[in-house]
């Protein structure tokens, strides 16, 4: 015992007065630990919006291209470019400039001599779309399938680098505005500086979140996942069916989308996006935030120059470049953000300082519960010792009982397999002892297992009406024919009506399995077992089991009930068993409410009693 004290002082409670000082030590670490936690929170919720403006842009992507098939519907692409700028206006609202070109370089629509957005239209972009000129774009092009955007969840890699300026570029193969990455190569601006210098200028992000680690030279800055290229527009359109560009002219952003029509791939359809309808479409999705996180988080969608697009919460204002995640829609629209922040950001230290002082109680009554506990271990000791040599006895019997079913399996089974039992009365012997074996096998295996889950408090119990009677016919008739086989006289005496009782069908059945087997292992004499199910009126229910066996020594009555105990527990005992079944018994009838008993027949041997409320 002194020994062992000592242990536990040295193993225990010196390490627990070490780790209660190590915790109070790592206190004032709690705050970054919740700032982490909702960073991770906060982005995550950033990127699922993010992922619901793409998928936005996905949807007008699909509508543009429906629309377009409708207005060439019944006649030929050629016809339907003249009016086709008007016609999409009217029938698509997001349009602004309605245009038509040819892979050759013609521009069917929108006409010179037309309003001033379609004058400004050909101005800026009718060199780009009808090849005559390369630009800096950001671009989509992915034939019919819809819904890839790069940046989101593209699987090519993208050059963590973007550009702002006049005639920005990137451009890949995603569904959305962003397809995979493509390269940046070395090309001389209008301004005389490279593609290299505008995207060092360019691989800033305009916001950066609290929780981005600040990198060499970027202590405040975050880099950007928005790639751009050089292209022409043939280059981009290429064999695909639909395709989006984003390009910025003049610091203003351009974005185009584009169809080819069905009966003649010749002949581009396309569109100019109203850039402020855009923002109309869009405002809502900063309001899909997760509602039970409405009150700690505002959502807003920035655009290229970090102001806000929309807000979650009416009235909110922050530091706009400053938020607490935020994650780029893409290429779909160059360099606009999703963007958390913290309703009230003092909530994060006073939360921080109140687990603290939670923290810091708990570990004072850990410390007091460690005195108490140390002296209920030293209490509690030797009945723990008792108990781990009544389970090294256990694993023991255990180890022997599951040997012996086992040998006899495998003996029996090698010789049916070798084909050398030719009889087949012989064979019928064997393959019922190899029956009986599996099955004495499967009674050891499931009482472990039970007891294994009681002990871990995971045995639960379904309790239902169920008649009882029934419960007992199915159990003699499957227990029946092992009992005879072994030379047992076997009588059951059951009501012919129903006995209800509240209980789980399935562990009842065990409770009998259980009993029946317990009789037939220590009867190895006179082989007789009776099973009396007794009803009376305003009184419990009772099933005995009967035998002529050996029968319980005086004074081990209670004894037999408790685990792993039995009364002759060497491994040179004649009669097998775990000292378990007896045990489940009783823990499954009192969780029913009732109780199993044992007392000495009369005349010799012994009578176990299931009890159950009626």
């Amino acid at each position: 015992m002194k020994k062992i004290a000592m242990v536990f002082i040295l193993a225990v409670f010196i390490p627990s007065l070490a780790l209660a000082w190590l915790a109070v030590r790592s206190l004032h670490d709690q705050q970054l630990v919740l700032e982490r936690q909702q960073s991770l929170l906060a982005q995550d919720q950033a990127d699922a919006l993010a992922r619901a403006a793409a998928d936005f842009l996905d949807e007008q992507q699909a509508k543009f291209a429906r629309t377009a098939e409708l207005l060439m519907e019944g006649r030929a692409p050629a016809d339907s470019a003249a009016a086709f700028d008007k016609q999409i206006r009217a029938l698509w609202p997001p349009a602004e400039v309605g245009f038509v070109v040819t892979l050759a370089g013609k521009m069917l629509c929108p006409a010179p001599g037309g309003g001033l957005p379609e004058r400004k239209f050909i101005a800026e972009n009718g060199g780009f779309t009808c090849n005559l000129q390369g630009a800096e774009v950001y671009a989509g092009n992915n034939g019919t399938k819809l819904g890839n955007n790069f940046g989101l969840n593209g699987s090519s890699p993208m050059v963590n680098q973007s550009q702002t300026g006049n005639n920005s570029t990137g451009f890949g193969s995603g569904g959305g505005f962003g397809g995979g990455g493509g390269g940046v190569n070395q090309l001389q601006t209008g301004n005389g500086s490279t593609t290299n210098d505008i995207l060092k200028s360019q691989a800033v992000r305009v916001v950066t979140p609290s929780q981005q680690t600040p990198s060499a030279g970027l202590e405040t800055q975050s880099l950007s996942k928005i790639s751009a290229s050089h292209a022409e527009f043939r280059d981009l359109v290429a064999d695909a069916k639909d395709g989006r560009v984003a390009r910025y002219v003049d610091n203003r952003l351009n974005l185009l989308i584009w169809h080819r029509a069905d009966r003649d791939p010749e002949i581009i359809f396309g569109a100019q996006l109203s850039l402020p309808r855009m923002r109309e479409f869009l405002a809502p999705l900063a309001r899909q935030l997760e509602p039970t996180l409405r009150n700690e988080f505002a959502a807003a969608i920035l655009d290229d120059d970090a102001r806000p697009v929309s807000v979650s919460r009416d009235g909110f204002q922050a530091n706009w470049r400053r938020p607490l995640a935020a994650t780029e829609i893409g290429e779909a629209l160059p360099h606009w953000e999703m963007a958390l922040y913290l309703v009230n950001p003092g909530d994060l230290a006073r939360s921080a300082r109140a687990l603290a002082l939670t923290l810091g109680l708990l570990v004072a009554v850990l410390l007091v519960a460690i005195g108490v506990g140390s002296w209920l271990i030293g209490a509690d000791l030797r009945r723990q010792l008792a108990m781990a040599r009544q389970k090294t006895d256990f694993v023991s019997n255990v180890s022997h009982e599951l040997k012996t079913p086992l040998t006899s399996i495998r003996m029996f089974s090698e010789l049916l397999a070798a084909g050398r039992v030719a009889e087949p009365a012989k064979q019928r012997d064997y393959l019922n002892i190899i029956s009986v074996e599996a099955a004495r096998l499967t009674r050891l295996i499931n009482n472990v297992l039970d007891f294994s889950r009681m002990e871990r408090g995971e045995r639960h119990y379904r309790l239902e009406d169920c008649d009882l009677a029934a419960v007992a016919r199915e159990t003699v008739e499957t227990f029946r024919p092992h009992l005879e086989a072994s030379q047992f006289q076997f009588a059951a005496v059951i009501p012919d009506g129903a006995v209800m009782v509240r209980g789980d069908r399935d562990a009842l059945a065990q409770v009998l399995v259980n009993l029946l087997s317990n009789a037939e292992k220590y009867s190895p004499d006179t082989r007789d077992i009776e099973l009396h199910l007794e009803t009376r009126t305003d009184a419990p229910v009772e099933i005995s089991i009967l035998d002529r066996g050996k029968g319980v020594p005086r004074g081990f009555e209670e004894k037999i009930f408790e685990q792993f105990f039995r009364v002759d527990d060497s491994l040179s005992a004649s009669v097998p068993g775990s000292g378990l079944g007896l045990t489940l018994a009783r823990q499954i009838a009192r969780a029913h409410g009732g109780d199993v008993t044992c007392r000495v027949r009369d005349g010799g041997g012994s009578c176990f009693t299931l009890t159950l409320p009626g």
